[in-house]
């Protein structure tokens, strides 16, 4: 055992020291699939963020009509399906479910380098990259197949407040359990496809996310598991924990385990480390029981957790966007179902190229 343990330090300290020397991410995010008993999948996921990233809860319905807001090129469509989004600064979809159960999110990634358009080429603003995919499609299949066609060019465009570009990647989930992360490297397009790739943070770019989870698979989180705040760390942790949590016939106590392990991903309130920026406090987190519907939002800064059941929504075409305010921070107090809390409002306008 003394051996073993050694071993895994050092090989640990070299881990460390490789990803150590790669770019630093701004911010930080972790998501996570439960794949459960009886169906049951789960996804969670955690919003890391230096300010405050003015998020409220917004329902939109079928037959929303939305133009790519990336310069006169840009793609329209009219959603297929209703869905129950989590905004950032009422400007982008960064994290949401459809009625037909597929999640989607945004988390940063320092490594994107989205490719420069051509001339007539289609183009989609990545504060509606998120929406377009929920929207338009009710599985991870459907949605990988669509856009390995590569129907639209991704244009980022600066963070509100702040002179920096976004760069992102998305992570998709359905009820079957099937997951997709997309990524752009280099300026092209990269998508891992399968139901296997259950946890997704920050740098590095994800085929050495799946390197350091083949590592820490070896090792066994019963021996070491990394504990710092760093994105490979909480990679390495939530990989873990997401598997060895009871695989639980009660699907209160499966969606609670869940939350646990997104908790346990979670960067303290307050935190910051001056050098290294990519250490940024949790401020909301969301889980979603893919096949019950139903949507927990998790507040750092309020005492309750809440939930959105879409099965009690109507997502009617012709029936109004609703928006549930979460006020600064997300310092609003709500228990409970809150899916009649929703109340009617004009829809924000995504940032783009205007």
């Amino acid at each position: 055992m003394a051996k073993k343990m050694r071993n895994a330090w050092l090989a640990a300290c070299a881990i460390a020291l490789t990803i150590g020397a790669a770019p630093l991410a701004s911010d930080a995010c972790t998501r996570v699939v439960y794949l459960g008993k009886n169906d049951d999948v789960i996804t969670a996921r955690s919003m890391d963020w230096k300010v405050d990233v003015g998020t409220n809860l917004w329902v939109f319905p079928r037959g929303t009509h939305h133009v790519g807001e990336a310069g006169p090129h840009s793609i329209t469509w009219t959603s297929k399906y209703g869905s129950v989004i989590a905004s950032g600064y009422d400007v982008s979809t960064t994290d949401g479910a459809n009625e037909k159960g597929l999640m989607a999110n945004v988390l940063w990634l320092v490594e994107s380098s989205y490719p420069k358009p051509k001339a007539g080429d289609a183009t989609l603003s990545i504060a509606l990259w998120a929406q377009y995919v929920l929207d338009n499609f009710a599985t991870v299949d459907e949605a990988v197949a669509a856009l390995e066609k590569e129907p639209f060019v991704v244009v980022t465009d600066e963070v509100p407040g702040e002179p920096r570009l976004a760069t992102l990647h998305l992570s998709m989930s359905d009820a079957s359990g099937d997951s997709a992360i997309v990524e752009y490297i280099g300026g092209k397009q990269v998508i891992h496809h399968d139901r296997r790739y259950q946890v997704m943070t920050n740098s590095p770019t994800f085929d050495e996310q799946l390197a350091l989870q083949s590592y820490w698979q070896e090792i066994g989180g019963t021996v070491m598991l990394p504990g710092t705040n760093r994105s490979a760390d909480r990679f390495a942790r939530a990989s873990f924990y997401v598997n060895a949590i009871p695989k639980n016939d009660d699907p209160d106590l499966a969606l609670a385990s869940v939350v646990s392990v997104i908790r346990n991903a979670s960067v303290p309130l307050g935190i910051s480390t001056p050098d290294q920026p990519n250490i940024s406090s949790t401020r909301w987190r969301t889980v979603f029981d893919h096949k019950r519907r139903l949507y927990v939002f998790e507040s750092a800064m309020t005492p309750n957790t809440f939930w959105v059941d879409l099965k009690k929504l109507d997502f009617t075409e012709g029936t109004p966007v609703r928006k549930l305010d979460l006020g600064p921070d997300q310092r609003h107090t709500f228990a409970g179902e809150v899916s009649g809390q929703f109340v009617p409002a004009k829809p924000f306008r995504f940032a783009g190229l205007h």
